[in-house]
């Protein structure tokens, strides 16, 4: 593949993301991981800086896969969200963390006391969800993947006093509430149940990226409730125990 096809479906999925439009999937040449990367490189190059990553993976097995996060769509908590009716409005209710430091590994995958370490502040975080692919999420996984993994703005509470490494994923309780009524609770539901391995394989990838993780970026670690999909002109409050609450409204 071409540098110059990477660039032109990163300006398209830009251009997608800023005037709302959408592009077919097939345009998108993203056939594996590396060729997704390249092209989010590219809608970076369109987008501007970015203050942040999100990261995740299917299980504790599987193979992680990440994505930047623009700063333009870093949001406190309390933000209004103008969306239009079609927009997914996925929500997923997460724990973030800030550095406090950079972390440069120099290729060698850290050990989680160094990764915590680095950690200034645990934040709750509620990651939404939109697609600038017209087949949405039935498009192919590495074209979803180029698409900022479906990023569209991450939205933060108020630092937490919780110590980072108090932080025990599999007691974990989450819950959101969609205009006041329950949409989730959970225990223990972060399918991996271990961000300190995720961000030990971010901060390689990102090296080798040539975007090493820097002080005073954010990075979301994947949903601990799922996918849920919120109502049009809904108030979303997301509650993590130990972490403290985050919201937003459409």
């Amino acid at each position: 593949m071409l540098r110059n096809d990477f660039e032109t479906a990163g300006r398209a999925l830009a251009e997608a993301r800023r005037g709302g439009g959408k592009v077919p999937h097939a345009s998108i040449p993203a056939a594996q991981a590396t060729d997704a990367y390249a092209i989010q490189d590219a809608t970076l190059r369109v987008l501007g800086p970015h203050g942040g990553w999100k990261v995740g993976a299917a299980s504790a097995q599987a193979m992680p896969n990440c994505a930047p996060l623009p700063s333009s769509g870093l949001l406190p908590g309390g933000a209004t969200l103008a969306r239009p009716g079609a927009a997914l409005r996925g929500i997923e209710l997460e724990v973030a963390v800030r550095l406090g430091r950079d972390l440069l590994p120099d290729g060698r995958v850290l050990p989680a006391a160094e990764i915590v370490a680095a950690v200034d502040a645990l934040l709750p975080a509620i990651e939404v969800v939109d697609t600038r692919l017209a087949e949405g999420r039935q498009s192919p996984p590495p074209v979803q993947l180029a698409d900022l993994q479906s990023h569209d703005v991450l939205v933060t509470g108020a630092a937490s006093a919780l110590k980072p490494a108090r932080l025990d994923l599999a007691s974990l309780r989450c819950r959101l509430w969609f205009d006041g009524s329950p949409a989730a609770d959970t225990v223990g539901g972060h399918p991996t149940r271990d961000i300190w391995s995720l961000l030990a394989w971010l901060a390689v990838h990102c090296e080798a990226r040539g975007l090493p993780l820097r002080a005073g970026q954010v990075v979301t670690t994947g949903s601990c409730t799922g996918l849920l999909f919120a109502p049009a002109s809904a108030r979303v409050r997301g509650e993590i125990d130990g972490l403290g609450e985050v919201a937003l409204s459409f």
